[in-house]
């Protein structure tokens, strides 16, 4: 535990695709702090927005209730350099921005970190390539996940197959999983429907649960992340995937990330490609020897528990903060 702190978290709210939001909340919670949460998600009526004003306003009424020691935001273009500068005057807290993006958006990321009193990004190389630019220093602070949220559970029916993907479809991804049709490819994510993999789609997997069920349906994840440009080798961040598979118990095969040595070890707890001949024959192996699969993803979660909960990453952020005087 860390002792209290009072904490403002501005951040989207939903099931889909800022279900992490909530999750964050709760590890902050766990670990002592007094959270309040400002949704920019939620749209309030035309009479609450004549009463309260813009959203810089509505966030100042927030702040001034609050009187929050930290505030921390989740990277969210509404939250610019001129709110911020704007809303600094309100309480004596440091601000804190932890930037979701990879190198395809470090440009928006450079300058939404600018008025920031903490940045930490979500992998080495966009925290070198933005202290380089900002000329200032830039933590990394890896995703995480929740393991009471993406967990080890039964599933059948539509849910169970050999080989699953649950994302966007984009043609990179779309290339790859193709080598793995033949072995019981299951894909679930918007845009796979208009692809040519449109006969392994089970569904669009809208909410955390369906996703959950997806992945722990297969006796093998595959997790392929967006890239800037193929086979760049300064890409290196890690997307929210490789800690949800892990809290899952699942079997992960991913694309190689200069990261991914930072947080598993590869062959032990999740094994890495490097090329479509490579994701074949890991795939492969391991629907040919599910104890091996099943060994696989039991190591990957025991060493998400150990080391990348969302409480480890809080933790270390709420330590990293110096109190207020």
């Amino acid at each position: 535990m860390t002792a209290s702190r009072s904490v403002l978290f501005i951040a989207e709210f939903d099931d889909v695709y800022h279900a992490h939001a909530m999750q964050r909340r709760r590890a902050l919670e766990r670990l002592g702090a007094t959270v309040s949460v400002f949704d920019l998600k939620a749209r309030p009526s035309f009479l609450e927005r004549f009463r309260a004003g813009d959203l810089g306003r509505r966030i100042e009424r927030c702040i001034d209730e609050v009187q929050p020691e930290l505030i921390l935001v989740n990277g969210n273009d509404a939250i610019d350099e001129a709110l911020v500068d704007r809303l600094r005057g309100r309480a004596r807290a440091r601000w804190i921005n932890w930037l979701p993006q990879d190198l395809r958006g470090i440009s928006e990321a450079i300058v939404l970190a600018r008025p920031f009193d903490h940045i930490y990004a979500i992998g080495t190389d966009v925290a070198a390539e933005m202290a380089d630019r900002l000329g200032r220093t830039v933590d990394v602070l890896a995703f995480a996940a929740d393991p009471s949220v993406y967990r080890p559970i039964k599933t059948r029916d539509q849910y169970r197959a050999n080989v699953v993907f649950a994302g966007h479809a984009t043609p990179r991804r779309e290339r790859l999983l193709a080598e793995l049709a033949e072995f019981g490819l299951a894909v679930w994510g918007p845009g796979w429907r208009k692809t040519s993999l449109r006969d392994y789609c089970r569904g669009e997997a809208p909410s955390t649960d369906e996703y959950l069920k997806a992945y722990a349906g297969a006796t093998v994840a595959v997790n392929i992340h967006h890239v800037l440009v193929e086979n760049d080798p300064r890409e290196a961040s890690c997307n929210q995937r490789l800690f949800e598979l892990a809290a899952i118990g699942a079997a992960q095969v991913v694309d190689d990330r200069g990261d991914i040595a930072r947080y598993f070890e590869r062959d032990r707890e999740v094994m890495v490609f490097r090329d479509a001949a490579e994701l074949r024959s890991l795939v492969r192996e391991l629907i040919e020897n599910p104890a091996e699969a099943e060994r696989l993803g039991q190591a990957a979660r025991a060493r998400l528990l150990q080391d990348h909960t969302y409480m480890h990453r809080l933790r270390h952020l709420l330590l990293d903060q110096p109190r207020a005087r």
